[in-house]
């Protein structure tokens, strides 16, 4: 389970986050979704440490973890960004990242699956962007981790590969593991999230099911609901 209570983060005259209370209490896949500024992003850094709030508690598994770093060798990051050192190969990286984590990794698969054999000497600097995600998602996966965050996991891929990505968010759902998915794509968002948390301006605007967010603005489809929502704000 993780959970904020009071969370609060200002850049400056920015407000960040404005008092996000926020549970997520079961396993599956969770899309927080929100324009740009929103704070999800915000959010996620905070999970992770990278941001500290300026108020507030998270809580994984009933303890808070702010100022403690134990706790994200059970968590598995992918990166909005596939920012890679360029004069490393993809091999090189990858052991570099094992090595890093010194948790058992299984990533001999997720290359295959993602037909990264031709790249695995290959230097990260004259990579493709959408190869560079496509390692991206092999350093986000090859850990056995409970908790997976995804920052716009889609980025730059092919559709073959999307459809790849998201089979393999299934297989981790039916494993039991806790999926935070940040997404710009609503069909995406729709089709494999059970939960989805809208932000807005650094606030909770709604937390629920696909169906209960369409019953509330009653509309047909996340996206149309989504814009119902920032239409009316």
């Amino acid at each position: 389970m993780i959970e904020f209570k009071n969370l609060k983060k200002s850049f400056g005259r920015l407000n960040a986050l404005e008092d996000i209370n926020l549970k997520i209490s079961k396993k599956g896949v969770f899309a927080i979704l929100g324009p740009n500024g929103s704070g999800k992003t915000t959010l996620i850094k905070c999970i992770l440490g990278m941001v500290i709030p300026d108020q507030g508690s998270i809580l994984i598994n009933e303890k808070n973890i702010i100022k403690k770093w134990e706790y994200r060798n059970d968590i598995n990051y992918l990166p909005q960004i596939a920012d890679f050192p360029a004069n490393l190969t993809v091999s090189e990286l990858i052991e570099m990242v094992k090595d890093l984590r010194a948790k058992e990794a299984n990533e001999s698969a997720l290359i295959e699956l993602f037909g990264l054999d031709p790249f695995l000497d290959k230097k990260l600097s004259i990579l493709s962007g959408g190869t560079k995600q496509k390692v991206n998602l092999v350093l986000a996966f090859m850990f056995d981790s409970s908790i997976i965050i995804l920052d716009e996991p889609s980025t730059g891929l092919d559709p073959l590969s999307i459809i790849q990505m998201k089979e393999l968010i299934e297989t981790q759902k039916k494993e039991g593991k806790t999926i935070l998915i940040t997404t710009h794509i609503m069909s995406l968002a729709e089709e494999i999230s059970d939960e989805i948390v809208f932000m807005l301006e650094g606030k909770k605007y709604f937390q629920g099911t696909i169906d209960e967010i369409k019953k509330k603005t009653k509309e047909k489809t996340l996206e149309s609901a989504i814009a119902k929502i920032l239409g009316g704000r």
